[in-house]
């Protein structure tokens, strides 16, 4: 049928599971076919009946082949198919950009050439080091596979987080009030669903977090922004806001914010705490950057101690994306509803991936990767903000942190267009109207710093921006001249 070679690459296995699969292709092997027993095979290629096994298994498990009792191994009937749905391509559809086209993009669009509206880091500014030998160092190790973990996670890494949050970002917890999560993601629906009910008002930070806001909507809640400033929150619009309404919860991410990346001062925590005791609501703080904080900062959770506030951290965002270890922290009385809700939703999270990144940060490079990871975003804020400044956009703030910036064009009234136009040559930019809580559209949009060093990018959009201002001012003097 094909030929194998046990002296190449790759592995026998893997040139078995090809060679099936391409005859299977090219409908050499047609759907419902005995393929050759296990002990044929083996005889005709010389290979072990193990390495025969094990490729056929592997074909059961991806749906081309079937196993049919004593009878022995046939071509799966749906396993054109299953092939032509893995290489099939969506067709390109104008976006529609909400939270929905977020999430698309983040997952559909790892393949262009340039991303900068994207919400992660490069690979190679990651911990991959550190989580490779740790992934090495749990597999070697003798521990429980089979069963669950424990329902607030890995006690080891609880105790540790707890420890690094006190000496980073003074916040004292015991691990009995710190909950592993499945991500930032998980924690913040968590709090959704513990702390808001159908109907409640919610403030968000305005411009925020998307997906955050696409949970609040889909509970129900009704959300009510409050505009972020480059000094941090617009606190006189704040009071006016709670003179009208009765929110429940304020979710916020008071430092690196996302999109804009600007920082609160202290007299605005203490000021925000004062209001959510005097108006009787929550506040969850979102502080998925603080591993990109150069210097500690007081947050809200280290001035408050958990009586009004819910705190949600992660290891994503410094590990890798596919990291997904977060963690949250809230009083005793809260934790226990929010355990509760996690075993309803989810039973326990990973144990070995809990394993996985103790092993990460407790390697001895941890701090040094942290101390790297900050330098080379400084160098990026600072590279990225002279080329935006260079093609004559406006910064919402001027900062030497975190991984993006919020800037707009004063020729680009509506950023969504020049994000359209960006797609068909490669290239992923962040849509202001995403992060606007009203949807509305709007010239602002998110660079993540990251991913916006290259050269070839900044010609690229000088060239799209040159055509995009052309355009917009023939449309202005095309509507001038009918009026």
């Amino acid at each position: 049928m094909f030929e194998l070679r046990p002296d190449a690459s790759p592995p026998l296995v893997n040139q078995i599971i090809n060679g099936l699969r391409e005859l299977i292709e090219n409908n050499t092997l047609k759907p419902g076919a005995k393929v050759p027993s296990i002990r044929a095979f083996a005889a005709t290629y010389s290979v072990s009946t193990f390495t025969v096994v094990e490729a056929y298994d592997r074909l059961v498990a991806q749906g081309l082949l079937i196993s049919r009792g004593n009878a022995g191994f046939f071509v799966n009937r749906s396993a054109n198919e299953r092939i032509n749905a893995q290489a099939s391509k969506p067709r390109p559809v104008k976006p529609t950009f909400n939270s929905e086209w977020y999430l698309q993009q983040i997952f559909e669009s790892r393949q262009l050439a340039f991303k900068p509206g994207c919400g992660w880091l490069p690979n190679d500014w990651m911990f991959e080091d550190g989580l490779r030998r740790g992934l090495r160092q749990v597999a070697s190790s003798v521990m429980e596979l089979s069963g669950y973990g424990d329902p607030m996670g890995l006690l080891e890494l609880r105790t540790l987080t707890a420890q690094n949050l006190q000496q980073d970002l003074r916040i004292v917890v015991p691990p009995t009030q710190l909950m592993l999560t499945h991500g930032g993601s998980q924690a913040l629906d968590l709090a959704v669903r513990t702390l808001v009910q159908p109907g409640d008002v919610v403030l968000v930070d305005d411009p925020g977090y998307p997906n955050l806001m696409s949970i609040l909507r889909f509970q129900g809640a009704t959300l009510i922004g409050v505009p972020r400033t480059p000094a941090g929150y617009d606190l006189d619009h704040l009071e006016r806001l709670l003179a009208h309404h009765r929110p429940t919860v304020f979710f916020t991410q008071p430092h690196l914010h996302s999109p804009t990346c600007s920082r609160t001062p202290l007299v605005q925590l203490h000021r925000l705490l004062q209001l959510a005791s005097q108006h009787g609501f929550r506040i969850v703080e979102n502080n998925l950057y603080a591993d990109m904080i150069a210097e500690p900062l007081p947050c809200l959770t280290s001035l408050d101690h958990l009586q009004q506030v819910v705190y949600v951290g992660s290891y994503s965002k410094s590990i890798s994306p596919n990291v997904r270890v977060g963690y949250m922290l809230a009083n005793p009385s809260l934790m226990q509803q929010l355990l509760h809700l996690k075993m309803r939703s989810g039973l326990t999270t990973s144990q070995v991936m809990e394993r996985v990144v103790y092993a990460a940060i407790t390697d001895g490079r941890w701090r040094k990767h942290l101390k790297r990871m900050r330098q080379r975003l400084s160098e990026a804020q600072q590279e990225v903000s002279r080329q935006l400044t260079r093609l004559g956009f406006e910064l919402f703030v001027d900062s030497d942190e975190g991984m993006y910036i919020w800037t707009r064009h004063p020729a680009i009234p509506d950023s969504a267009a020049l994000v359209d136009e960006a797609l068909k040559h490669g290239i992923m930019l962040g849509p202001g109207q995403l992060f606007m809580v009203d949807s509305q559209a709007t010239g602002w949009m998110r660079f993540n710093v990251a991913f916006s060093t290259e050269p070839a990018l900044w010609e690229q959009l000088e060239k799209l921006l040159i055509k995009h201002v052309h355009a917009t001012k023939g449309r202005l003097i095309e509507a001038n001249y009918k009026c």
